[in-house]
């Protein structure tokens, strides 16, 4: 819904501190007011209540002339996650494949145009630490964005390249929205999507879409790997059975659960 054109029962307050949370990330652990307000587009006054309330409830800290974060902010995706299961079942498949390929895997899932890392387990010698849980990127620009966004319904896909803003992070990058269409519609026939320095220069990543037990994709699990170590032909073929086969048993695991939950609540169908 457009920012000018909201539903009666919006909270535009709500909206707003949210914001402010947000406007804090790796590159911006500690800001001042004046770098917050202009960040969330407010007015100092309006930047200052806002903090203050984030503030009192813990949040926030202030020195006097800094703000920053406090761990109490991890409550709220904490919420998520408690009562999500899938990193939970993932977390273990995506060890023993970390642990047979050395090389960094995650499990990513779509929130809005972004994806977000639910569970990760990192190699040692991967370039990017700092890829951690509720780390986001642009779905469009990732393999595990393509692998969930390719199975959209296709006016969604349209939807999101009419929208999105395709830069180029890299000289590799695609930024034509035709070709991302065609691209996306290939990641759909094969089952996998492979972005080729396109994130970052030198960082490949394989990813395959994980399906409940309905067939509807939730995420995806991807394999991230130095160019210098993994030929794109050797990517997909040394790794990609190996991620295609961790898939399939976080899918056999994810159906178990659904059913027993299904089963245990009354809702599993009869006969």
């Amino acid at each position: 819904m457009p920012a000018d054109v909201r539903a009666p029962h919006f909270v535009r307050s709500f909206e707003r501190g949210l914001a402010v949370i947000r406007s804090f990330d790796a590159e911006h652990p500690a800001r001042t007011l004046s770098e917050v307000a202009r960040a969330c587009g407010l007015t100092r006054a309006a930047a200052r209540r806002l903090l203050l309330t984030l503030v009192d409830l813990g949040y926030v800290r202030f020195d006097g002339r800094l703000f920053r974060l406090t761990p109490r902010v991890l409550e709220l995706g904490y919420a998520y996650l408690a009562g999500f299961t899938l990193p939970q079942i993932a977390a273990p498949h995506l060890e023993q494949l970390v642990a047979e390929l050395r090389e960094s895997s995650s499990l990513c899932v779509l929130d809005g145009d972004d994806v977000v890392y639910v569970a990760r387990v990192p190699a040692r010698r991967i370039m990017s630490e700092t890829i951690t849980v509720g780390t986001r990127f642009p779905a469009l620009v990732t393999s595990v964005g393509r692998a969930i966004v390719a199975h959209l319904a296709d006016e969604q896909i349209d939807a999101r390249l009419t929208r999105a803003e395709l830069r180029p992070l890299t000289g590799r990058t695609i930024t034509s929205p035709d070709a991302l269409r065609a691209e996306l519609g290939r990641v759909r026939r094969q089952g996998y999507a492979l972005v080729d320095q396109e994130l970052e220069e030198g960082l490949r990543s394989v990813a395959a879409p994980v399906r409940d037990r309905h067939g509807a994709v939730v995420a995806a699990v991807n394999l991230a790997v130095h160019a210098g170590r993994a030929s794109v032909a050797s990517v997909r073929r040394e790794l990609l059975p190996h991620l295609l086969a961790t898939v399939a048993r976080i899918e056999a695991d994810l159906r178990g659960t659904e059913a027993a939950r299904a089963v245990s609540s009354g809702t599993a169908p009869s006969g």
